[in-house]
């Protein structure tokens, strides 16, 4: 078992130099736990009769703008760096209504504050629970999820509106 474990840690050695090294095993773990969750989820919904045959386009679409905003609001947004905070450090101002942050920490820490401030990342973890809901209670997750990409929108025109203004344009 030992020559086992001397070899994992060998394949691993060469990535990076340990201050650098990514918490490999956090992320591992991450990973199993969004795969079983997911799996879990599908074939929950097998059993129950409620996996469709297709996802209809209309709800990819949905789902998709759902998941980028939720991302972006837990990633980056102002008013949510007290969930951040713990696994993060301020690195300053971001976009509109955004801040800039770090992951801090080492291991787990670390890679939960990876995750925190990727909205990219978590886009995979948004998409999936939002599936997962569409699944379990469409009603209501079509409804969190058409409020957010209504905000979506808002945010879209927002920033239209920002540039109009600085054109001339604008006018209240």
């Amino acid at each position: 078992m030992d020559s086992l474990t001397q070899e994992a840690q060998d394949a691993f050695r060469g990535y990076a130099e340990p201050q650098d090294r990514p918490p490999f095993r956090t992320y591992a773990a991450m990973a199993a736990v969004f795969n079983a969750g997911f799996a879990g989820a599908l074939v929950a919904a097998k059993r129950s009769g409620r996996l469709p045959e297709r996802v209809r386009t209309e709800d990819v679409i949905l789902i998709g703008t759902a998941s980028h905003k939720l991302s972006r609001l837990l990633a980056k947004d102002k008013v949510t760096a007290f969930l951040r905070a713990p696994f993060t450090e301020y690195q300053g101002r971001g976009g509109p209504a955004e801040v800039e942050e770090r992951a801090r920490g080492a291991g787990a820490r670390r890679a939960l504050g990876e995750l925190l401030i990727c909205p990219y990342c978590l886009g995979l973890w948004t998409s999936g629970a939002f599936h997962a809901g569409l699944l379990f209670a469409p009603r209501a997750t079509r409804v969190a999820a058409s409020t957010l990409t209504a905000l979506t929108l808002s945010d879209f025109l927002q920033i239209a509106y920002k540039a109009a203004e600085a054109r001339g344009l604008g006018g209240s």
